[in-house]
């Protein structure tokens, strides 16, 4: 038998399992150190996501005050005495649904002419309370000849009563009006 046949695979054998285990514990250490480095990058990204997610809320929330507060009719607000809606009372006397400011509820407004008071900044039954006859005329007259024919003598008093809730006292009273006419 000869010796150095032996002897040479032997070694090429323990050389390469050195080898190994020296690259192996050199592996094991980088993997360790990028492991640590990755949980770092990754907490710090949750944190960072976690303090975006905040700030969302507050402008969102901030965006809401904004948008309610632009919803309001300044004058509205500036000038207006709270009144609560009643929808149930309503809809008992009228026998039907009623919106809050539904400007159709006043005899003699249907939704073109309620398109075109809201065209004109007129929303809401105090709003068209506080409008005058002639303003209301000019808001028809503007509309065309087929809005400028009715007569809105009327729909102030009638939006103030159903503003104020006197649901009872406008149905009595619009019965005895023609198209909004006394």
């Amino acid at each position: 038998m000869n010796i150095p046949c032996i002897l040479i695979p032997a070694l090429v054998g323990l050389i390469c399992g050195i080898l190994g285990y020296l690259l192996g514990k050199m592996n094991s250490k980088t993997d360790n150190s990028l492991a640590i480095s990755l949980q770092e990058d990754l907490d710090a990204c949750k944190a960072n996501t976690k303090n975006l997610n905040a700030r969302i809320a507050q402008l969102e929330a901030d965006l809401a005050a904004k948008a309610k507060i632009a919803a309001a009719p300044q004058s509205f607000a500036a000038s207006a005495p709270l009144i609560l809606f009643d929808s149930a009372l309503a809809a008992t006397v009228f026998g039907k649904k009623i919106k809050e400011n539904d400007l159709k509820i006043v005899e003699g407004i249907g939704p073109k002419i309620e398109a075109l008071y809201h065209s004109a900044g007129i929303t809401t039954w105090y709003e068209l309370s506080q409008t005058s006859t002639e303003k209301s005329q000019s808001i028809l007259d503007a509309g065309g000849e087929n809005y400028a024919m009715h007569n809105p003598s009327t729909w102030a008093k009638q939006a103030l009563m159903a503003y104020q809730g006197k649901w009872q006292e406008l149905k009595d009273w619009q019965a005895n009006l023609l198209g909004g006419k006394e």
